[in-house]
């Protein structure tokens, strides 16, 4: 199977020209990845102008958000129509930025079932703020699970990607790095969650990729972890050369 790599730019790059290249040299590398689907999702501003650009199908967009409704009175809001309109194929909900914003499970689960009608593949992210020793974030990942996909139905999982976000290993003000062994155990752990939801069946299908700090120094580590279907990197998807490397690498895992 193809391992997933979806680049988050969210509030970059500052222009449009420079959008146009980063996105132009990580496709020249992606055109050529067989076992690799590459996601690049920019500020929607930018949507319109890389999607004249995005030629075949191993290098796509998606968007970083949208919103619940597809039409109506929501200043300064994008819809799932608008987005599967202007040609996006993936749309990332519930990210810890978002989260952290105010946006609960019940907003994402809205977004989640729009999203969903308008054909948009889901990159759904769930992860804890922090851990503890007893291990009550595991209760806390999953009440996202459980509450993010409430109202979702069986047929609708193969559009659904999970990346776990373990938010305290994130940015500049992070405890520490996550390990391999904490991205199994949390696999582990999410498709007990999924199974007891949906069935196990099910739950053994969905695609679930690391979503934390990542870029190709440690792209390897969490490609090869057991159920790894992929990964979401952030500031390295900035980085042609970067995240070519993180392409490079998840080609040649089978």
């Amino acid at each position: 199977m193809k391992k997933i790599i979806i680049g988050n730019w969210k509030m970059n790059p500052s222009s449009q020209a420079k959008a146009k290249k980063i996105f132009l040299d990580i496709r020249k590398k992606a055109s050529v990845m067989q076992n690799v689907q590459t996601v690049i999702c920019p500020p929607f501003i930018y949507t319109n102008a890389l999607q004249g650009l995005v030629t075949g199908h191993r290098c796509v967009l998606g968007a970083q958000d949208a919103f619940w409704e597809q039409t109506g009175s929501f200043t300064g809001e994008i819809s799932p129509f608008m987005l599967a309109e202007g040609g996006v194929k993936y749309v990332i909900l519930g990210h810890s930025e978002r989260r952290a914003m105010g946006e609960s499970n019940e907003i994402v689960s809205k977004k989640v079932e729009a999203s969903l009608k308008m054909g948009l593949k889901i990159i759904l992210c769930i992860g804890e703020l922090s851990r503890d020793s007893h291990g009550e974030f595991f209760s806390f990942v999953e009440e996202e699970i459980r509450e993010s996909l409430r109202g979702v139905k069986r047929k609708d999982l193969k559009d659904i990607i999970i990346a776990y976000e373990p938010v305290w290993a994130i940015g500049n003000n992070a405890d520490r790095a996550a390990t391999q062994y904490e991205f199994i155990e949390m696999i582990i752990f999410t498709r007990k969650v999924l199974a007891d939801i949906f069935g196990k069946k099910e739950a053994m299908e969905m695609l679930i990729i690391y979503g934390g700090s990542v870029d190709d120094k440690n792209a390897e580590e969490f490609l090869l972890a057991e159920g790894s279907a992929g990964l979401l990197p952030g500031r390295a998807s900035l980085d042609p050369k970067k995240f070519n490397k993180v392409l490079e690498i998840a080609n040649k895992i089978k």
